[in-house]
């Protein structure tokens, strides 16, 4: 009980600072406690599972507290499901329990019908129908310490790209390592981590709420992300570590150079990143920019790979690390470990505690699996000395006249143009070659699509990549489709063609 430990040594130093309420270390602790002997009392007991679905807001932070302390298992629902999508993830964890924002109460009640196991029903931040106030269901228990406390664990589901959405399940969840936090660099009671992603999503979860609690660091959340208000509160509060995704680089490199010197950015001394490939100029841009404090990582909900900082970064451009020992290996469609250089699907080692599985989905659980490794779907390749390289997912990997095309290396170069926001490039079907590469482009606020410049970006493919990569055609879209973690969600985009909802 961490929390437990820092609420005695910093009480009154904020653990979390939120538009929808603050908490000090020892308010954090005591309602994690009382939540804790509330859920007791009501018949949950070490191993039921609890669903949240919620804003960045301190409640959320105090629900991960108490489940960890209760032995529950916590399975946070993103909150732009719909009903039907959201209910099936809290009837299928087997939620007992399922603490709900107000601001969701359109689809709360919806979803707690379609979960009748959840009987235990909460509101956070005003009423919902249906459900008992958290604040009253929190006010006559006891702030003391849990005299019996239990290790809990999370449940993530995974985005669903392929069928239903699962939940990654560890039977063993190993609490968070001393060697992990040194990782980050963080000195307790002074530093102040800044939350910018949503924290139902397992990367801000971990990085930017369970590691920086647990190493007595307080947490700015963010209740939706903007590249100047997030300047701001680096500013304001003195940030010194936050979590990003690529996107979001490119969308801060495009804050105009006036409005970034308004802000004072030297205190952030880490900044952890992953969950998509970064094009090597967007990362030399932050680098130029916040200096060498650019810390990435290869994973997912399913396991860790590899992680890099600046500094070796910088010496091989594009790296996302280098493995130790045996745990990532490249493979070939044969299974046969690759050459240096040569592309394959990328591999991890399953760690000997904490391995996963898809609840409920044995089938899903041994086809991800190869003796001790699985894939992410991810191919890549390692160089001579080791260092791991990625270019793009199988699902993504483009067959035009059957040869390999490499989405991201594209899309790299189409960022590059000031006037592209963000770009997808993917195969559409051809009679002749079987699949054609088409590029769809987001532009940026104030510019508008024209033939010129759909011309002017395939111009530009062809100056930096090979012919046979390059787009043959531009389209223009008003949005890009979106998984919650900021990736671009490709499939979507594919099947909208397919189905002749774009053109």
């Amino acid at each position: 009980m961490t929390l437990a430990h820092w609420a005695g040594q910093f009480p009154d130093r904020p653990a979390i600072v939120s538009q929808h309420g603050d908490r000090s270390f020892a308010e954090l602790n005591a309602h994690a406690n009382q939540l804790a002997r509330a859920l007791r009392r009501r018949g949950l007991a070490s191993g039921d599972g609890v669903a949240i679905l919620c804003a960045n807001r301190a409640e959320f932070a105090e629900v991960v507290a108490a489940t960890q302390r209760a032995g529950l298992r916590l399975t946070p629902v993103n909150w732009h499901l719909t009903a039907a999508e959201a209910g099936y993830i809290v009837d299928d964890c087997e939620a007992r329990a399922f603490v709900a924002d107000a601001r969701f109460a359109g689809i709360a009640a919806e979803v707690a019908e379609l979960a009748p196991s959840a009987e235990i029903r909460l509101a956070v931040g005003g009423p919902i129908a249906g459900f008992d106030s958290y604040d009253e269901v929190l006010a006559p228990e006891s702030g003391d310490d849990v005299a019996d406390p239990l290790l809990g664990s999370s449940m993530l589901y995974t985005s669903g790209t392929t069928g239903r959405p699962k939940g990654v399940y560890r039977r063993d969840t190993p609490p968070t390592s001393a060697a992990a936090l040194d990782l980050y660099g963080y000195r307790p009671g002074e530093d102040v981590h800044l939350c910018t992603g949503p924290l139902y999503h397992a990367a801000p979860l971990a990085f930017s709420l369970a590691a920086p609690l647990h190493a007595g660091v307080g947490v700015v959340l963010m209740d939706g992300w903007e590249p100047e208000a997030m300047l701001r509160l680096v500013e304001d509060h003195r940030i010194t570590h936050t979590h990003l995704v690529p996107i979001m680089f490119h969308r801060l490199l495009a804050v105009p150079h006036d409005t970034r010197r308004k802000y004072n950015v030297s205190s952030v001394r880490m900044v952890i990143h992953g969950a998509a490939p970064c094009p090597v100029l967007v990362k030399h841009g932050m680098i130029d920019w916040f200096g060498p404090v650019l810390f990435e990582y290869y994973a997912a909900t399913e396991g860790l790979g590899t992680f890099v900082d600046s500094t070796a970064w910088l010496a091989r451009p594009g790296t996302v690390g280098r493995p130790v020992g045996d745990a990532v290996v490249v493979r070939d469609d044969d299974g046969a470990p690759t050459a240096p250089g040569e592309v394959g699907t990328v591999f991890l080692k399953a760690p000997p505690t904490g391995r996963f599985e898809y609840f409920k989905a044995a089938e899903k659980t041994a086809s991800a699996y190869s003796d001790d490794y699985f894939t992410l779907g991810d191919m890549g390749y390692v160089d001579e000395d080791g260092w791991l390289f990625l270019t793009d997912r199988t699902a993504n990997l483009i067959i035009s006249g059957g040869v390999n095309v490499y989405p991201a290396e594209i899309d790299a170069v189409l960022l590059t143009h000031p006037a592209v926001g963000d770009a997808a490039t993917i195969g559409v079907p051809h009679a002749e070659w079987g699949e054609e590469v088409k590029a769809v482009i987001e532009l940026k606020r104030d510019v508008a699509p024209s033939p010129e410049l759909a011309a002017e970006l395939l111009a530009l493919c062809r100056r930096e990549l090979a012919g046979y990569k390059c787009p043959r055609t531009v389209d223009f879209v008003d949005h890009l489709p979106r998984e919650d973690n900021g990736k671009i969600y490709k499939r979507k985009l594919r099947d909208q063609y397919r189905e002749g909802t774009l053109h």
